[in-house]
């Protein structure tokens, strides 16, 4: 069977075809497509995407027909098992690579994000159970984190992973909190300043394990993506450091359904270089001895949709951006939002919101959904 076969016969696993009629199905541009992929793997199909090799009409669909079917775990390329060991070796997110997501992601530009996010510019999952509109789904979410935690004014957060100043604005100005974000994208910093400007908000540009305070919660939304394995422990115990006794503590993060020592290679080579999913087991590990579990909430399949009304923005608003970037760039960028949207979509990804508590909360804590 030559390369051409193999795959058409792995993707007829999922229901696509080569050339076929589906929206799903995927039109090849470049014969040498077919060995490239087999020798490459996911990294060589994205870069494959980009390169203009293949099209595929509908790609949210076809990722999540591709990881419905585990078609990913059928192409094992040798560079896999150098990648894992290297990750055993090195820990991929120490102090000296910690800035390099921020530079290589965040601060590509702020007219970007603000074309593609919400108008809060608030780059994480919406919460869509009774909302319509994404303004209205990452709202709904803020407001959540607050409830969930129990904010009340004068109180002092800790927003590990501020971004833009999103929550950080809403928790001043809906419940009178004060707030210290930090982040470490420059761009997120200068922007996240200006837009608490006035408010009793504290921007700092700053790695979380610099932080050495006290604070009556903290809050990360989106951030524990970044931290890797070999840091979780670490992390845990930098915030158990910084919160009171009677302190909480929510984590809303993305996970996976196995435990993992390295990223996905296209996204961690072109979207998010030291990105990992925790698993349930590694977030349990960290947390053990150090804090009290109150609430474990998964609404991954938000995600989804909060993914595709990003790329519609995206795509509706590109002609505005688009002397800034290049094609190739747009290629990309549509990659990584709908591959992502099928991955949710799949449940391959899941979105978790952990509430742990110092000392356990006395009585029974309220499960808000």
């Amino acid at each position: 069977m030559d390369d051409k076969e193999k795959i058409k016969d792995l993707l007829s696993r999922a229901g696509v075809k080569v050339n076929g009629s589906n929206p799903w199905d995927i039109q090849v541009n470049n014969d040498s497509f077919f060995q490239r992929i087999l020798s490459g793997g996911s990294l060589a199909l994205g870069e494959s995407y980009m390169d203009g090799w293949f099209d595929i009409e509908d790609l949210d669909v076809f990722f999540d027909r591709v990881l419905s079917a585990k078609l990913d775990e059928r192409v094992i390329t040798s560079s896999l098992f150098f990648r894992i060991l290297r990750a055993k070796i090195l820990n991929l997110q120490d102090t000296s690579r910690a800035f390099t997501v921020g530079r290589n992601h965040y601060d590509i530009g702020n007219d970007l994000y603000a074309r593609m996010l919400d108008k809060r510019l608030v780059y994480t999952c919406g919460y869509w159970k009774n909302a319509r509109t994404l303004d209205e789904a990452q709202e709904a979410k803020l407001d959540l984190v607050c409830r969930k935690l129990n904010i009340i004014k004068g109180q002092r957060i800790l927003d590990i992973g501020c971004g833009w100043g999103s929550f950080a604005k809403f928790a001043a100005m809906q419940y009178g909190a004060d707030v210290v974000g930090v982040t470490i994208s420059k761009e997120q910093a200068k922007f996240a300043k200006e837009n608490t400007r006035g408010l009793p908000v504290d921007i700092r540009f700053q790695d979380y394990r610099d932080l050495d305070e006290q604070f009556d919660h903290v809050v990360s939304l989106g951030m524990f993506e970044h931290v890797g394995y070999k840091n979780y422990r670490a992390y845990m115990e930098i915030v158990h450091r910084n919160l009171k006794g009677c302190g909480m503590f929510l984590l809303h993060t993305i996970g996976g359904n196995k435990s993992s020592y390295i990223n996905e290679p296209w996204m961690e080579k072109y979207i998010f270089p030291g990105g990992m999913l925790p698993s349930i087991t590694q977030i349990g590990k960290s947390i053990e001895g150090l804090f009290v579990m109150e609430d474990w909430h998964n609404f991954g399949a938000y995600y989804d949709n909060t993914l595709m009304h990003w790329f519609k923005n995206f795509d509706t608003h590109w002609s505005e951006i688009q002397n800034q970037y290049s094609n190739r760039f747009y290629r990309m960028w549509k990659y990584y939002l709908l591959a992502s949207a099928g991955s949710f979509r799949s449940r391959r990804n899941q979105l978790w919101q952990i509430v742990l508590s110092k000392n356990g909360v006395r009585g029974v804590y309220n499960s808000i959904r």
